[in-house]
């Protein structure tokens, strides 16, 4: 603090009647906590060169990682139109407008006030009296009101700043998870339509093989069973494939439609080598941020209700122009001017100004425990995305196997059972088995695409 600041603080104690405050506190920027491992690493890593990275899987543009078309285009309408994304970008303007008057602040403030009146006794006419005043008044940030005040703003759009970009991160990725869902259901229902295909020409075999005394009624009877479990599972998806073009519609913030999506469509993405979670992507993340400049701004709470305890010095002058000069109504008015001072001093609210700083202490620790809870949470998101990434490439290999043995066992069981001494309750577990084995596929694909879009989301992506 500056040598007036420091006079002024240091011959106000008896004012604060005796308080523990202390005013240097008052006037100390916001600075990361690094009082634990955690918090150190992360201002380690937001500091490092390595959490700018363009390299780095969130540093991507959304356009380089999510290249189909199709879901481009979806993409673009939905960063153009989502209200949820329209709010958050007001909140910013919102946040700007607050911070741009916290600026003000700082600057005198002028009022005019004209006034005038008329005069008269019987037997004469009226005598106008008028007075044009203006007030000028200023409030010297000597305890830091005005700066705290200034700076919890500042933080406040860096903060609304990140909600935004988390809302648009979001979004990015509702979409692109929403798309691939599409195409998983588009292909399983296309495999579920030709496994019914298939499983009547089955019900059709069946019963030839009865009429040739070769099987029972059973056959027939369970056979036919599985082909209407098939058209009912179909029924299911259709019903679960509306509900995604609802889902998409929303996004999109317009009516319900249908979105054409191709049933093989795949999300390819750069080559990721990522070892454990690096503390830099969790520092990339807006939530994260977010929560530490929420930390920032109770620091700013705390530091003004510190303020709070010393007086505040106000200059005010009057001036302007009139004709009522006491008693006597003079033409032509004459100027007039004052300049005053004041010191206001809190005396009787010390109790009230004690309540509010411990409120703000306490506010700021949960503050603290809210952003390395969202640290933390940040962390296991992270690993379960790449744990997940990296587990589904291993089982996708085996299931690619497990199809194409199937496949063969069910030629296999076929032939086995109208040329030879197959059973046909070893047909229909070798058709279940199969269809099971295919959907499973489907299903593991469609988590590593989710797991690459939750790791992009992960680590701050979209911006």
């Amino acid at each position: 603090m500056n040598k007036i600041q420091t006079y002024i603080a240091a011959g106000t104690a008896a004012v604060v009647m005796g308080t523990t405050v202390t005013s240097c506190g008052i006037y100390k920027k916001y600075e990361t906590p690094q009082n634990t491992p955690l918090t150190a690493a992360y201002v380690e890593a937001r500091n490092s060169a390595a959490a700018t990275d363009s390299a780095a899987f969130g540093n991507l543009l959304w356009e380089d990682v999510f290249t189909d078309p199709v879901l481009a285009d979806l993409i673009t309408r939905a960063l153009a139109n989502n209200t949820s994304l329209k709010t958050a970008n007001n909140n910013v303007g919102i946040a700007r407008a607050q911070l741009k008057g916290a600026r003000l602040a700082y600057l005198p403030s002028l009022a005019l006030a004209p006034q005038g009146q008329g005069a008269g006794a019987a037997g004469s006419g009226l005598t106008w009296s008028y007075t044009l005043p203006a007030t000028l008044s200023w409030e010297i940030d000597i305890f830091g009101k005005l700066l705290n005040s200034k700076r919890g703003a500042a933080v406040a759009v860096e903060r609304s700043e990140a909600y935004a970009q988390a809302t648009r991160s979001q979004i990015i990725c509702a979409v692109a998870n929403t798309y691939y869902t599409i195409a998983a259901i588009e292909s399983q229902l296309a495999v579920s339509r030709s496994t019914a295909l298939l499983w009547q020409q089955s019900v059709s075999t069946m019963r030839d093989l009865k009429e040739a005394g070769r099987l029972t009624e059973a056959a027939v009877v369970q056979s036919d069973a599985n082909y209407r479990s098939v058209l009912a599972a179909i029924t299911d998806l259709e019903v679960q494939r509306h509900h995604l073009d609802n889902t998409m519609s929303l996004l999109l913030n317009v009516m319900p439609q249908h979105f054409e999506v191709a049933a093989d469509a795949q999300l390819n993405v750069p080559s990721m080598f990522v070892q454990g979670v690096p503390m830099q992507y969790l520092a990339m993340r807006p939530d994260v941020t977010a929560a530490e400049r929420g930390l920032a701004a109770a620091y700013y709470t705390t530091a003004s209700a510190r303020a709070a305890f010393y007086p505040g010095l106000t200059i005010t002058a009057n001036g302007g122009f009139t004709n009522s000069l006491g008693t006597l109504v003079r033409n032509p008015g004459e100027w007039f001017y004052n300049l005053a001072g004041s010191l206001v001093a809190p005396l009787f609210s010390r109790g009230q100004n004690i309540a509010r700083l411990e409120a703000a202490k306490l506010q700021q620790a949960n503050a603290m425990n809210s952003f390395e809870s969202t640290v933390l949470n940040a962390a296991a998101e992270v690993s379960n995305a790449l744990t997940v990434y990296e587990k589904s490439n291993e089982r996708e290999k085996h299931l690619d196997v497990q199809v194409e043995d199937l496949t063969k066992s069910v030629e296999y069981t076929n032939d086995l059972l109208v040329y030879s001494s197959g059973t046909y309750l070893e047909v229909l577990t070798a058709q279940q088995s199969l269809l099971q084995s295919q959907m499973s596929l489907i299903s593991n694909r469609l988590t590593r695409n989710q797991s690459i879009i939750s790791l992009y989301q992960a680590t701050g992506g979209g911006r």
